[in-house]
């Protein structure tokens, strides 16, 4: 059954709507990539931030109040006219939420915690419900009073890419008509110092698949789709494929070879009934360390012998972790969408520098055009610790 991504809610370092979004990202626009310290001792640090006042969590939902909820508040804003004709047309309780994460309210609470211990008292912000993983989907669901399945999927990078398999399964199953699905993560210090503590973030901005790369930068972003079974009044755009595979290769190095990557890619695929010569896109995980980059070259060139226009955009957004696998679908979404009239493809921002001990792959650049002519297929993958990978097609919908 055809899953169609009927509309869009964005927000992220690149902007704050799917326009400013895509006018950023099309243009390679890293200025949302910034400076700042105080997130882990003694470094300063480039951090993909949303800046600026977020939507204020409604009074009666107080209890709910993080700056995660926040974010996914504004995206939800975006599209919710969308939202309105969908429970109008199916119901309140055919409508489903399935979101990725990994921090949640984690922020806050870790904030309560130091409160705590300071003065043996939690501060009347704070509620046990911000930090657990199923947030989210719990606050979207009571702001819209929907009642549908709603859940959160938490498998750290490839969270929200998982969310749309997992939207796609509930309309297969006849259990939704139409699921709010994507992804959403917020900076924390807890990441941050986790990723420091791996020896894993980078002083600058990050380099992907250059012989000078080392290490990520942390970003934070709302993603929401609206996926249904009917076309809608929104572009023909629709997940057609999707596959995911699990090698447990380690904790948190890729499996070198890729075999688990080019598993993923393989079931999409298979799923979207096309070859790999008719990907006309492909948006890499891309973090810029050295493992990562290594894996997902050899997986790309085994793959597309031939090549295949690709690019990472994390230079842009920062890993948006959680977030991360919604906001690249969202990008191959803004591809074949009217915000994109030249059919620009998302531009590899690098220092141009290949390393000479990986495959060569098609970097996009700024010239680079997408067809023209329909159907147009995007992939983009996502890969996560555990050896964890998801990798999803996008394209005009049939």
């Amino acid at each position: 059954m055809t899953a169609y991504l009927n509309a869009l809610g964005v927000i992220c370092a690149l902007g704050r709507d799917k326009h400013q979004v895509a006018h950023n990202l099309f243009a390679g626009d890293c200025s949302g990539m910034r400076l700042e310290s105080g997130w882990i001792a003694g470094r300063e640090l480039p951090v993909a931030a949303v800046l600026g006042e977020l939507a204020a969590i409604p009074a009666e939902l107080a209890d709910q109040s993080s700056r995660n909820n926040q974010l996914l508040l504004e995206a939800a804003l975006q599209i919710r006219a969308d939202i309105g004709r969908a429970i109008e047309t199916y119901g309140r309780e055919r409508i489903g939420v399935v979101l990725g994460t990994s921090t949640s309210g984690i922020d806050e609470a870790s904030r309560g915690l130091a409160h705590y211990l300071r003065e043996q008292q939690f501060p009347v912000e704070y509620d046990y419900r911000q930090q657990e993983l199923g947030a989210p989907a719990n606050f979207l669901a009571d702001w819209l009073q929907v009642s549908g399945p709603a859940y959160v999927i938490s498998t750290a990078c490839t969270s929200s890419a998982r969310a749309l398999m997992s939207a796609q399964r509930l309309l297969d199953l006849g259990l939704c008509d139409a699921v709010l699905c994507g992804g959403v993560d917020s900076l924390c210090k807890l990441t941050l110092n986790g990723f420091s503590a791996l020896e894993a973030v980078s002083d600058e901005r990050c380099n992907p698949f250059s012989a000078n790369r080392n290490g990520i930068n942390i970003g934070e972003a709302a993603v929401l789709f609206l996926m249904s079974k009917q076309r809608g009044e929104g572009p023909a755009i629709a997940l057609l494929g999707a596959g995911a595979s699990c090698d447990a290769h380690h904790i948190s190095a890729p499996e070198p070879s890729g075999r688990g990557a080019l598993q993923a890619m393989h079931k999409a695929l298979s799923r979207a009934q096309l070859q790999a010569t008719q990907i006309s896109y492909l948006n890499l995980h891309g973090t810029a360390t050295q493992h990562n980059d290594a894996m997902e070259s050899l997986a790309v060139a085994t793959l597309f012998p031939d090549g295949v226009a690709c690019s990472s955009t994390k230079p842009m957004t920062g890993h948006t972790l959680g977030a991360a696998g919604a906001l690249e679908a969202a990008f191959c979404w803004l591809s074949l969408s009217a915000d994109n009239p030249q059919q620009a493809l998302p531009p590899h921002v690098w220092d141009t520098q290949p390393d000479p001990d990986l495959p060569a792959l098609h970097w996009v650049t700024a010239n680079e055009r997408l067809s023209s002519i329909a159907p147009r297929y995007l992939m983009s993958n996502s890969f996560a610790f555990g050896g964890n990978n998801v990798s999803l097609i996008i394209g005009d919908a049939p």
